[in-house]
């Protein structure tokens, strides 16, 4: 895990998420990219002295934001970003490779009862990256008990569960296996990954009407430090693909998540 991308949002708790990612990266000895978008636009003969004011004040915002934070050791680098969201994060996955991204579940133009925001649900929506979504307020520290709860055991993307792997090894944890049946599941559905078996220490089934309610009825009792979910157009997140929040009626975790794609890139 070498490069991680921490976006900022409008959030005053931008610096708390930083520090979460500083703190992780410190131990996995990786490198953090803060990026914010902008998107400007307007006539061409004045376009491009506007983009640069508004990408120089963004930077400056970026870098204050930094000056919060206890650095470490840790390597920290901005990028700014003209245009969507979604290409931002294309562009910069293209030039340096992104492992990892850090941040918050909402921004604070979010009312209170949403879990994902606007910017956040559409980072989850739009990308195949690996995603570490922190609670507001989380100090970071080692990862002993993960939950990966889903409701198929196919993973055909390969290497998806390299950074789940990694953190495991990193903090030697154990890892626990809730296999959740929803209506509707299939056979080939209860065929798990072996990859995903050799790193577990324990497998539970349950019978839920979704991914979600299967993690609200174990959480308790499995007490993870995280826990990890896959992204699918109708698994976990799915209502992401109707609306780009989600409300914590439909998802709330009070540890990190960790959200691995099983989409091809």
């Amino acid at each position: 895990m070498m490069n991680i991308l921490v976006p900022i949002g409008t959030s005053s708790n931008a610096n708390q998420t930083l520090q979460y990612a500083v703190d992780f990266a410190q131990d996995f000895g990786a490198e953090i990219y803060v990026m914010e978008v902008f998107n400007v636009s307007g006539k061409t003969g004045t376009l491009a002295n506007i983009t640069q004011k508004v990408a120089d004040n963004s930077k400056e915002r970026l870098k204050e934001i930094v000056g919060t934070v206890d650095t470490k050791d840790v390597s920290i680098k901005i990028a700014s970003f003209n245009g969507e969201l979604k290409d931002g994060l294309k562009e910069i996955d293209k030039g340096i490779g992104i492992d990892l991204i850090i941040l918050a579940p909402r921004s604070n133009d979010i009312k209170e009862e949403n879990y994902l925001g606007q910017t956040s649900g559409a980072i989850i929506k739009r990308t195949n990256i690996p995603t570490l979504i922190v609670p507001k307020g989380t100090a970071y520290k080692s990862f002993k008990n993960i939950l990966v709860a889903f409701k198929s055991g196919i993973l055909k993307r390969k290497r998806i569960l390299d950074p789940l792997i990694e953190m495991k090894n990193k903090h030697n944890a154990n890892v626990n296996l809730l296999m959740v049946k929803t209506p509707g599941y299939s056979d080939d559905d209860l065929k798990i990954n072996t990859a995903l078996m050799d790193i577990s220490s324990q497998l539970t089934f349950t019978e839920n009407s979704t991914t979600y309610h299967g993690v609200l009825e174990h959480f308790q009792a499995k007490q993870p430090d995280l826990l990890c979910v896959f992204r699918r157009k109708r698994g976990f997140f799915k209502k992401l693909w109707e609306k780009s929040t989600i409300s914590k009626s439909e998802f709330y975790a009070p540890v990190p998540v960790l959200v691995l794609s099983v989409k091809k890139d």
